[in-house]
C-alpha cells in the first residue's frame, strides 16, 4: 500500500470516526495527543538508527511517517501540498 492510500484511509476515518478505529480515537484526542506519538515515534526513531537493525528501523519510520499522515489529515494538509514543497526544495 502507498502512502497516498494510506492517507486515503486515514481521511475517512477522520470523516466516520468509527468507533473501533485506533486513527479516529487520535483525532477524538486532539492535536496534542497526535505530537505527542509523534515525539514518541520519532525518538524511537533515532534509537533504531543508532542501535538497531534495518529491519527495526524500517519499522520505528513506518510508524513515525504513518502519525505524521494522522497529523497532516487533522491539519487538512494534502500529500500534494507537501509534494509540492518538497519540488520547490529541488532547484
Amino acid at each position: 500500500m502507498k502512502l497516498e492510500q494510506f492517507y486515503e484511509i486515514i481521511t475517512e476515518r477522520k470523516k466516520t470516526m468509527p468507533d473501533n478505529s485506533y486513527v479516529a480515537s487520535l483525532f477524538r484526542e486532539g492535536c496534542d495527543r497526535i505530537i505527542q506519538k509523534i515525539g514518541e515515534e520519532a525518538t524511537e526513531v533515532v534509537i533504531a538508527a543508532k542501535n538497531s537493525d534495518k529491519k527495526r528501523l524500517i519499522e520505528e519510520i513506518s510508524d513515525l511517517w504513518f502519525h505524521m499522515l494522522v497529523l497532516l489529515a487533522s491539519k487538512n494538509i494534502s500529500l500534494d501540498e507537501i509534494n509540492e514543497e518538497l519540488e520547490k526544495r529541488q532547484k
